[in-house]
């Protein structure tokens, strides 16, 4: 801690020297100028009466929307399966593509450090960086819009997300259980099968129900660009401002949402 004397000779205690403290304050000009001409630009693109407009939009669209039309309730029991289905089927594909990609991704698994090893992380890298939505639009475009696309964009998303968890799994492995099959001499695919997979299988089932309780989220809205789904159903509704099916799309949305999060909360715990 820096020290200083006063004008009668005493030592007064400072938390930081004078260049580390003009440096901060330097870099909260920065961060407030910075700020400034953010705002500056963001207010000068945004109309401000429809801001201040929007409560009273707000409350006719609630007013409109309520009660919501149960009567339509019977025409959302597909396409909330296909929305399941999506989810389902995508997060299967997506661990069945994302356990070798993690195993070639891990530093103490991969073949090759310098060739195979960044090949697997760009793949891990280049599936999580795009969202779900885009994956959705470009297969809509290649392999036709519906429920099949739907799948495959989600697998695609959910490739990076479980490969990186399993991968730093793999990395915090006790080395000494395979080090101990290893001296049994076993072969590299027993090593694996009987020193690093047994250590690694509750992580997997957790990155597994994790992932499915999050696109179970992100499926609900791929209908919106035509890749299946309940999203379809919410899309078509809101087209027509027809604000009470919206409503109970929301409603149907929201519910779903809450029990999958509590059968993966479930799931989680009697794993854990």
């Amino acid at each position: 801690m820096p020290v200083s004397r006063l004008a009668d000779g005493r030592k007064a205690w400072q938390r930081r020297e004078r260049k580390q403290q003009l440096a901060r304050w330097a870099m909260w000009l920065v961060g407030t100028a910075i700020f400034v001409w953010c705002w500056q630009r963001i207010s000068g693109a945004t109309t401000w009466f429809f801001v201040l407009d929007a409560p009273h939009i707000a409350g006719d669209i609630l007013e409109r929307a309520m009660p919501p039309r149960w009567s339509y309730i019977s025409k959302l029991w597909w396409p909330i399966w296909d929305t399941l289905n999506i989810a389902t089927l995508g997060t299967l594909m997506a661990l069945v593509l994302a356990v070798p990609v993690a195993f070639m991704a891990a530093r103490n698994t991969t073949p090759s450090r310098y060739f195979i090893r960044p090949l697997a992380l760009l793949i891990i890298v280049s599936t999580r960086s795009i969202n779900s939505l885009i994956w959705a639009l470009l297969l809509i475009a290649i392999i036709g819009p519906g429920v099949f696309a739907g799948i495959v964009a989600i697998a695609i998303r959910s490739i990076g997300f479980c490969a990186k968890l399993l991968y730093e799994a793999i990395e915090e492995i006790d080395h000494s259980q395979v080090e101990a099959v290893t001296a049994t001499g076993a072969s590299r695919w027993q090593v694996m099968a009987y020193g690093i997979v047994p250590q690694i299988l509750p992580a997997f089932a957790g990155i597994s129900v994790f992932r499915w309780d999050i696109n179970i989220r992100e499926s609900t809205v791929l209908g919106l660009v035509g890749a299946g789904g309940i999203g379809l159903q919410l899309s078509s509704s809101l087209n027509v401002l027809a604000w009470p099916q919206v409503s109970l799309i929301l409603l149907i949305i929201l519910l779903a949402v809450v029990l999958s999060e509590w059968v993966s909360a479930k799931v989680r715990g009697a794993i854990i």
